[in-house]
């Protein structure tokens, strides 16, 4: 048994509650379980029960053996002054209140059906990724599309937490948030750090003031990059390295100490492309964050990201190294992962901080009009038959197998939950 365990049963009340008695033999009923405290304090809040016909509305505290009060110090606690009753898995002593007076306690040892307690312990224990992976399919199809939903909303917010943390940084500058984190993502996976470090030392204004200098733009990032620290060859990296010797000086550019690295990836994924196609995104688009919060649809975005590197990198994937002929277009799986990633999470974010409801409603509405991802956690569900078919169900079940699964909060779950009903 486990307090969790414990306080999901005595939420569901899920124990027999035939002749119920108080360990000291009064008659106990029940009228209202009291509100689950995910705060400090009580774990349920508000109930009301009888004692010997006599009504208590009150705080209650579950404890898996009562002399776990003492060990949690709750006697020291004033949070804890007005509880009407302690529920235990076992009573091995009596707990008194700050007055001395014996606080009423319930024993639910004998009174769980231990099919549950079984059932519980093989999703707890088990190895899988997905301890429920057996079961998934008796859910009823309802109860996975709620469950989605709450669980793509949970995604969204956490993200306009991290949002949040950069606008503080930034004095509230959507424009400067947006730059850093979209350069993040073109960074993914290896080089986001580096990529971020860059974007935080180039500011968006900065930019501004050279659209439609691509080569300008280029150098500033490749420089900062450390990428134009070589004796080139080629006449194109020299001018961008001559370019960035002197913008550099001009703005003060705060050197970047952050490598960016080109081992175990595919070419198309280099720092080098990566940055040239950024650059080409912030010069054709002035005030970036501003157009993708007006757009009416996702394909005005996806038209938006849809850039090409200047002609050089359709040469090269690295300087003074000439390969054969390639467009190097940002492709749709990548316009897809800047989507999930940067834009929707942003643009939700916008609508919770400004308290503007469309914003997320668009945010949540592009999602669904996306293709999911396809990665190691998506394709265990999809070996499962559990649908992925938008980027919501992608990222609804990324959440469950991140914040759920792998932590094994199954009574937290909408679906563990469902499968723990079905033993009863």
């Amino acid at each position: 048994m486990t307090e969790r365990l414990l306080q999901f049963i005595w939420q569901m009340q899920y124990f027999n509650k035939t002749d119920l008695h108080t360990v000291s033999g009064d008659r106990l009923a029940i009228s209202y379980p009291g509100q689950f405290n995910t705060n400090q304090g009580p774990d349920f809040l508000e109930a009301v029960i009888s004692i010997a016909n006599t009504k208590w509305a009150g705080n209650i505290e579950l404890h898996v053996k009562a002399s776990d009060w003492k060990v949690h110090r709750h006697d020291d606690d004033q949070n804890y002054g007005n509880i009407i009753l302690h529920v235990v898995w076992e009573h091995d002593e009596d707990i008194y209140d700050a007055k001395g007076k014996t606080i009423p306690a319930l024993s639910l040892n004998d009174r769980v059906p231990k099919v549950l307690l079984q059932r519980y312990e093989e999703l707890i224990y088990t190895q899988k990724i997905i301890p429920c992976e057996n079961s998934l399919l008796s859910v009823p199809g309802i109860v996975w599309d709620s469950w989605k939903t709450r669980l793509v909303t949970e995604r969204m917010q956490s993200k306009t937490e991290a949002v949040a943390g950069f606008l503080a940084q930034t004095n509230a500058h959507w424009e400067e948030v947006f730059w850093w984190l979209i350069a993040r993502n073109f960074g993914n996976p290896v080089n986001s750090n580096a990529f971020e470090a860059i974007a935080r030392s180039i500011p968006v204004n900065i930019l501004a003031k050279h659209k439609g200098q691509i080569h300008q733009i280029e150098s500033f990032l490749l420089g900062q990059a450390g990428l134009l620290n070589s004796n080139f060859r080629e006449s194109y990296p020299k001018m961008l390295q001559k370019e960035f010797k002197f913008y550099k000086k001009k703005y003060n550019f705060t050197p970047v100490y952050e490598p960016v690295h080109f081992l175990r990836m595919r070419p198309g994924n280099f720092p080098t492309i990566r940055l040239a196609q950024l650059a080409m995104l912030i010069n054709n688009s002035l005030h970036l964050f501003s157009q993708v919060k007006a757009a009416a649809s996702v394909k005005e975005v996806v038209k938006l990201l849809q850039v090409t590197a200047n002609d050089y990198w359709h040469y090269h994937y690295k300087f003074d190294d000439i390969t054969s002929y390639k467009e190097k277009t940002l492709g749709r799986q990548m316009i897809d992962n800047i989507l999930i990633n940067t834009v929707i999470p942003i643009v939700f974010a916008y609508g919770h901080i400004h308290k503007e409801q469309v914003y997320k409603n668009k945010a949540l509405k592009w999602l669904e009009d996306i293709s999911p991802e396809n990665n190691n956690i998506t394709r265990q569900w999809k070996q499962l038959n559990i649908q992925n078919i938008t980027a919501t169900d992608s990222q609804s079940l990324i959440q469950l197998t991140k914040k759920y699964c792998l932590q094994k909060k199954c009574l937290s779950c909408a679906i563990g939950v469902a499968i723990l009903k079905r033993t009863l």
